[in-house]
């Protein structure tokens, strides 16, 4: 059993982690002079927009995601528009941590929000397919040795390479070599993109590492 579930969980890894790679790649032959720092915007959004589909795409054929209670539309329509809003208010929560942080308040906001909207899309869009719209199963995935199964212990990494590779990525920011990757919010980003990566890969290799010492029930 452990050895099925973290095959899957490699495989799926696998595709959002080539997800971001095709992000990359493709927009070069429809956008003229694309690249990673000259169009950063367009980039962003591009991995962004990419993860988005992939994650909602696998988590639902895995059949990761909650099981709903109700099949009514309404109950449906409910949970879309509360996964919209928590996605949204996390938007908001990480743009304020961000600008808290020392970022620009007002001037360079769009691409602060940008970054926000990047840290939200590789963090809280994993919560809600793997979690749903459940913030007190949140709080439980978080908090100490409340993992119950293998895919929460893989969002916990996630997350938090995520979330340290957007911190790491500030520190050469200030600093006066005159790089095109220290405009901000570049080196933030790919310091996120490159937290997040290396979450992917480092979570079914710790999970199977220490295999013997995880007794949560899989789901």
């Amino acid at each position: 059993m452990w050895d099925v579930e973290i095959r899957g969980m490699a495989s799926a890894h696998a595709i959002i982690a080539s997800s971001i790679f095709m992000a990359t790649v493709m927009p070069a032959v429809f956008v003229e002079n694309f690249s990673v720092y000259g169009t950063h915007m367009v980039w962003l959004y591009c991995v962004a927009g990419s993860v988005v589909v992939v994650n909602i795409a696998v988590f639902w054929l895995l059949g990761i995601s909650p099981p709903t209670k109700k099949n009514t539309l309404s109950y449906k329509l409910n949970r879309l528009f509360k996964s919209c809003l928590y996605f949204l208010l996390s938007c908001l929560f990480f743009h304020t941590v961000v600008v808290l942080y020392g970022a620009p308040l007002l001037e360079s906001a769009l691409e602060t929000f940008s970054l926000a909207v990047l840290l939200s899309t590789l963090t809280t869009l994993r919560c809600l397919c793997i979690l749903g719209p459940n913030v007190q199963a949140w709080i439980r995935v978080f908090s100490r040795d409340g993992a119950m199964s293998v895919w929460d212990t893989s969002l916990q990494i996630t997350t938090g390479c995520s979330v340290i590779g957007a911190w790491l990525g500030a520190f050469p920011i200030p600093l006066d070599w005159d790089r095109p990757w220290q405009v901000w919010p570049i080196s933030c980003t790919l310091g996120a993109i490159t937290g997040f990566l290396t979450g992917l890969l480092a979570a079914p290799v710790w999970i199977h590492w220490h295999r013997k010492q995880l007794t949560y029930k899989l789901k």
